[in-house]
């Protein structure tokens, strides 16, 4: 199942428009990026250890890691902007955290100008 949730994060990740899904040596992590900017990380192998790092907004963040245990600030990150979620938990379902990973991309998404979005757009039209 764990190995299943890894792939399944990826093949997500990667779907999504102008996203890039790739070990990053230099950090010793895959690394999820669109156009340049940081929207996710995850554990390299996959154990009882193994995590999705994502961006949320701060408020959001902290009543995550009050609901769920699996969840706790993220792990060499912003603690305010990032948590971690523990892969090998079922206290979300593949479905959740898919969808925590696209409002991750979205919250990076919209740091973009309006300009550089729109310009995006075209793309995937």
């Amino acid at each position: 199942m764990l190995k299943e949730r890894w792939k399944k994060i990826q093949t997500y990740g990667a779907s999504l428009p102008f996203a890039k899904v790739y070990y990053r040596e230099d950090w010793e992590v895959i690394y999820f990026e669109l156009q340049g900017k940081m929207f996710a990380l995850l554990s390299p192998t996959i154990d009882d250890q193994s995590q999705l790092t994502l961006k949320g907004n701060p408020q959001k963040n902290e009543e995550l890691r009050e609901i769920y245990e699996s969840i706790k600030p993220g792990y060499h990150m912003n603690k305010k902007h990032w948590n971690s979620i523990v892969l090998q938990s079922d206290e979300l379902s593949d479905e959740e955290l898919l969808q925590m990973l696209r409002a991750s991309y979205q919250l990076v998404l919209a740091k973009f100008s309006k300009r550089e979005r729109e310009q995006l757009q075209r793309f995937v039209e």
